[in-house]
């Protein structure tokens, strides 16, 4: 196994072991993070939601990412910690405009560091509590 593959692998199970804990509920939503090296994408998710046959599906309320257009026309590149603040900004003014408050940070196995930790900052700042 390459150096790659290991750091993939690595994320990969601390996201496991994060996601047997955290559940996004209609109260308490999870807020999602994933992150490559040219963009970073947040959605707030709703675990309990059913689908027609009424089985858990989840189901994306809100997303937001360096490609959306309100954050792509403000920043160059998309793969930066001041990209990464922007999408955190948003993500709260659009989660207030749908009336959620309180969400679970679900940092999707990255270290809360860097692009993480000021996404997090910054959605806390427009509002949203973890």
């Amino acid at each position: 196994m390459n150096e790659t593959n290991k750091k993939v692998y690595r994320r990969w199970r601390r996201h496991c072991h994060l996601r047997k804990r955290l559940v996004g509920t209609a109260e308490r939503p999870r807020l999602n993070v994933y992150r490559s090296n040219k963009h970073i994408y947040c959605q707030i998710i709703d675990d309990t939601m059913l689908d027609k046959n009424g089985c858990r599906c989840g189901g994306t309320l809100i997303a937001c990412s360096t490609q959306s257009p309100a954050v792509h026309s403000q920043i160059p590149h998309g793969g930066n910690v001041k990209a990464a603040e922007l999408v955190g900004t948003e993500i709260a003014k659009l989660a207030k405009a749908k009336g959620i408050v309180c969400v679970a940070f679900d940092r999707g196995g990255y270290k809360y560091h860097g692009r993480i930790k000021a996404l997090a900052d910054a959605a806390r700042k427009g509002g949203l509590q973890f």
